[in-house]
């Protein structure tokens, strides 16, 4: 039976460096690949626009006052059939970004 082949702790961890190395790669470059392309801006109605612009003006008045761990709550009484700005507010105020 043939003796395997020895290999020394250098041409070990050149291996393994050479391995990361490929696995760094390949992970970059399925990362790049895989991002998608940023969604065009939809134009928002002036409802919507006044509404987004109340809620930041309240945001902006409780960074000032900020006395603490508080809940800034935001509710609006909608009247008549008005169209819907959920998603509008939703990619304003999406915390992901």
């Amino acid at each position: 039976m043939p003796k395997p082949i020895r290999m020394n702790r250098r041409s070990w961890v050149a291996a393994w460096v050479v391995l990361c190395a490929a696995g760094l790669a390949a992970t970059a470059g399925l990362n790049t690949s895989s991002t998608p392309d940023p969604r065009p801006e939809e134009p928002v109605s002036a409802e919507c626009a006044e509404l987004i612009a109340d809620i930041e003006t309240q945001l902006a008045e409780a960074g000032q006052e900020d006395k603490g761990n508080g809940v800034l709550a935001f509710s609006r009484i909608r009247t008549g059939a008005g169209d819907d700005c959920r998603d509008a507010l939703r990619d304003r105020f999406r915390g992901d970004r």
